[in-house]
């Protein structure tokens, strides 16, 4: 197994997840195969009970792990299936430890960091980077192993350790480090500046790492004198010096590296120099086919993170992948739900709802909490009124299910016993299995499977007319089961269900242009050129009527989509 480390220095938020991402993008064009682990410094077991204000959102895998969202942009990338085992956090390593001394394995010995912690960090990158995550059999050949966090940090300094002694458990010819930096320019002097990456450099060998690579991470590319100068100070070669710089996409990344040979200097490391070239017409295609986007298409986004994209990072990912295959070019439109509600500041108000009418269509995302709401509320009403199209994803689709009963049924008060526990019309309700004192790891977590009740719907025509479709899910709330048949009476359908019935997953409104509710999260699926059925759909039918475009998206092999026309 080859091991490829990325590492970060000087500030964090420098792309270090992009950055390995997009080198194994390259390598994989190679022909290699390739996984990915993303390390957390922080003490929680998983990202599942963490604010997406502290760090983005939580994505969901397959098996329920809910992680870092770097492990969104591997999924994505790589188009891999990766487990909550490939997420390591200091929560995970140090409980693994707790538990093995309380069984006694360490036959009386002092626990204690090193060894013992820096062994299971170890021995856990080991175990998981042979795991297949690309749906072939054995091992893959190369791990792609990000270090969260900066250089120096303090929480991150075991895992720095375990990474020393790594280098020599696997070997020099398989260990290869590449040290993301920040490279700033002074607004005054305009020169950009190397001390700090010296310096981050500096502290990792310090720690006993030296740097194969160096990723530089900058507004404009590197000049040829700040190249030389931070070979000569951080004793990597010229040719191993990155220019990461801010390019008009994100799909332009790979294309970059792969520029400036990042494959050659990284399979010469590696002993794998008889790799082909890298094959990213693909890539380019998807590059330059985003920068010719003109024609806009307006989604506005209904929630109460509206402050931090990351909040909704897959989300954005979903709609970018779906946007792309519509050939237009998408414009987020952010509206923050609070600010819909009567009783918010006036300029606030009118600005949220003129915002609102101007998109050609809306999107309420996942949340918790009743903050915010009400206003989630009025714009699927809106929504609902005035033939918009509405995609309601988990926490979206019970706010469209909510708004139903009351504005249709006339059952004043309606709400989810989430918002007010004492609601005369409970609409949605606390999944009975789920733990009321325990949050993290409690949830309805991972790929679950919907059966389509009605073959001829608008969503089962999205996913290619078949019976069931398997998404990732995320809650503790459900759908009244009792309150079905009376919302069912009124015009809203309940077109998808779980094996047992009772669970509902995918909510219609037959007479509307697009109204569709999810209790899952596609958006955790979508990939680059497979875009989420619900998502490609729903910007579909802004510019094609429901028949055509159902027709014009059709099941790849792989259970995912893609647009044929």
């Amino acid at each position: 197994m080859k091991y490829v480390i990325v590492t970060g220095g000087v500030v964090s938020g420098l792309g270090k997840g992009v950055t390995a991402s997009s080198i194994g993008v390259v390598l994989q064009s190679c022909g290699l195969r390739v996984t990915s682990i993303k390390i957390d410094p922080y003490l929680n077991t998983d990202a599942g009970t963490m604010s997406p204000f502290e760090h983005g959102e939580v994505f969901v895998l397959d098996d329920g792990g809910e992680v870092d969202l770097d492990l969104g942009n591997y999924e994505r990338f790589l188009d891999v299936t990766l487990t909550k085992n490939n997420n390591i956090t200091t929560g995970k390593i140090y409980q693994s430890v707790i538990d093995a001394e309380r069984r006694g394995d360490y036959l009386g010995k002092t626990v204690q960091v090193v060894p013992h912690i820096t062994v299971e960090i170890q021995e856990w990158i080991e175990r998981v980077a042979v795991v297949p995550v690309d749906g072939k059999e054995g091992a893959a050949d190369v791990c792609v192993i990000e270090l969260g966090g900066t250089i120096g940090d303090i929480e991150s300094s075991p895992f720095v350790e375990a990474l020393r002694q790594f280098q020599f458990r696997v070997g020099q010819e398989n260990f290869c480090l590449v040290h993301v930096s920040l490279i700033p320019v002074l607004g005054v002097v305009g020169e950009q500046k190397t001390k700090p990456t010296q310096h981050s450099v500096q502290a990792l060998r310090a720690l006993g790492l030296t740097p194969d690579l160096l990723g530089c991470r900058s507004a404009k590319p590197l000049e040829q004198c700040t190249r030389e100068k931070l070979s000569q100070f951080c004793h990597v070669p010229a040719g191993h010096i990155l220019s990461i710089h801010d390019v008009s996409n994100i799909w332009h990344v790979p294309l970059l590296l792969r520029d400036q040979n990042v494959h050659l200097a990284i399979l010469k490391k590696l002993n794998l120099s008889s790799a082909p070239q890298p094959e990213l017409s693909e890539w380019t295609q998807r590059a330059e086919r985003s920068d010719a986007l003109s024609i806009p298409v307006k989604i506005g986004m209904v929630g109460k993170y509206t402050g931090l994209s990351d909040s909704y990072l897959s989300v954005l990912k979903a709609l970018t992948h779906a946007s792309l295959a519509c050939g237009r070019k998408l414009v987020i439109e952010w509206v923050a739900s609070t600010d819909l509600e009567d009783g918010s500041p006036r300029d606030l108000h009118d600005a949220a709802w003129a915002a609102l009418k101007s998109v050609d269509g809306i999107l309420v995302p996942g949340g918790f909490g009743d903050r915010g709401t009400q206003g989630k509320v009025l714009a699927a009403k809106y929504a609902r009124e005035n033939n918009v199209p509405y995609l309601g994803v988990c926490l979206g689709m019970q706010i469209a299910v909510i708004e139903f009963a009351r504005s249709v049924l006339g059952l004043d008060g309606a709400n989810s016993t989430e918002f007010d526990p004492a609601t005369p019309h409970p609409c949605v309700l606390y999944m009975p299995e789920i733990s009321r004192t325990h949050k993290g790891g409690t949830m309805r977590l991972g790929v679950r499977r919907t059966f389509f009740q009605t073959p001829n719907c608008l969503t089962s025509k999205l996913y290619g007319n078949e019976s069931f479709v398997d998404e990732r899910h995320r809650h503790r709330y459900e759908v009244n089961p009792e309150l079905v048949d009376r919302l069912e009476e009124a015009g809203l359908t309940f077109v998808g269900k779980d094996e047992t019935g009772r669970r509902m997953e995918i909510v219609e409104l037959p007479e509307h242009k697009y109204f569709v509710g999810v209790q899952f999260h596609p958006e955790f699926k979508s990939r680059p050129g497979k875009p989420s059925p619900v998502f490609l759909g729903k910007l579909a039918l802004r510019f094609h009527p429901p028949c055509q475009c159902a027709s014009n998206i059709a099941r790849a092999d792989t259970g995912r989509v893609q647009a044929t026309g």
